[in-house]
């Protein structure tokens, strides 16, 4: 009976994150709901911060709005797709990897710029300084920035210990950008941008041996048994991006954007918690944060 339950559920949520989906903000009993879309799957950071955000916008607005968040690309869009699906209000809100956006506007490509910041400290000094910047760029894009996900530093997946440059240049990489491509093909790797709801069945078939992506133990769990070994080599500490149709912001009465401007400030404060203790703690408090799923 659980079990039904839960798949009962599973098809209610699915059904009406489809329906808000497609550019509805879609009336309910008990209020308006919105789907989230994110293509990274439930147990990574980015979309384990939208189940947090869900929670808090439904507790604050007492089911007056509800955030319907759809981890693993259920709607069908990769982050790069997101972007236009949110401004043409074809889905309410979505969670999108920065990197995949930068073709749409280099700002959205800043936080994925190899070797530019060194620890979280200064990912989010360079997240402060921006921010004013990414909200007119997605504002450009009719859509309202709420909250974005610092990803844990990018490092190497691989088939085997790529040790050296000369090791690199033999692997089959998948990038999240032009820039990575243009970096490791310098190296004579064969590389090319891959999503990463793409990346299975590529991984599945042999095409890719090394997955450019940050060591998040919730994302790596798709990476590990075809890729398990991890290189740390501090690459970048990207951002995802949390952003809301902004003809549905407006729709919303002050109260309730307030609600919601407040749950996307907490979601932030709490990664920016959950870092901060992770980096006292050193790596056992890592794998402890991992094993928690969180």
């Amino acid at each position: 009976m659980i079990d039904m339950d839960k798949r009962a559920w599973s098809c209610t949520a699915l059904a009406a994150g489809v329906a808000a989906g497609m550019g509805m903000a879609h009336a309910h009993p008990h209020g308006v709901q919105w789907a989230l879309a994110n293509e990274y799957p439930a147990t990574s950071l980015s979309a384990e911060g939208d189940a947090f955000f869900a929670q808090s916008v439904a507790d604050a607005t007492r089911g007056k709005l509800t955030i319907v968040a759809l981890p693993d690309a259920k709607l069908g869009y990769k982050s790069r797709e997101q972007l236009s699906a949110v401004a043409e209000g074809k889905v309410a809100m979505a969670d999108s990897f920065g990197g995949a956006l930068g073709d749409e506007h280099p700002l959205f490509g800043l936080s994925s710029l190899p070797f530019v910041v060194n620890g979280i400290g200064e990912a989010r000094a360079l997240y402060a300084a921006a921010r004013p910047a990414y909200d007119r760029a997605f504002a450009q894009h009719n859509q309202k920035l709420l909250y974005a996900t610092p990803w844990p530093p990018t490092g190497l997946w691989s088939k085997r210990q790529a040790t050296s440059i000369e090791a690199v240049g033999k692997l089959r990489i998948r990038t999240y950008d032009k820039t990575g491509t243009e970096l490791f093909g310098r190296m004579a790797a064969a590389a090319s941008v891959v999503s990463f709801a793409d990346l299975p069945p590529k991984l599945e078939a042999g095409e890719i041996d090394a997955v450019l992506s940050s060591g998040d133990g919730g994302a790596g769990r798709k990476l590990w048994d075809a890729l398990p070994h991890f290189s740390e080599i501090d690459y970048a500490i990207p951002l995802s991006f949390a952003t809301v149709n902004l003809d549905k912001w407006r729709k919303l009465d002050a109260p309730t954007r307030k609600a919601v401007e407040s749950a996307a400030a907490a979601t932030e404060a709490r990664r920016a918690a959950v870092d901060e203790w992770a980096a006292r703690a050193g790596p056992e408090g890592r794998a402890l944060l991992e094993r928690a799923g969180k």
